[in-house]
């Protein structure tokens, strides 16, 4: 099983959200290099995981999204 994934973390947009590596943005490890993938709550808003069947509850991702960081 992989990560947890945050549902809300502090600072998506240093974030790539296209696995599992979670890499920085400067330096992502999978993909061609092209562009980071956003995390939903940049597309969707901060209920994103309400909208929807994504199969998470809401004390999933809390700790996560405390762990990822700058």
């Amino acid at each position: 099983m992989g990560k947890k994934f945050p549902l809300n973390p502090k600072f998506p947009e240093r974030i790539c959200w296209g696995c599992d590596r979670y890499c920085p943005t400067g330096d992502m490890a999978c993909g061609n290099g092209s562009g980071r993938t956003q995390h939903p709550s940049e597309v969707l808003g901060e209920d994103w995981y309400l909208v929807g069947d994504w199969g998470m509850e809401e004390s999933e991702g809390k700790p996560a999204a405390e762990d990822i960081g700058p």
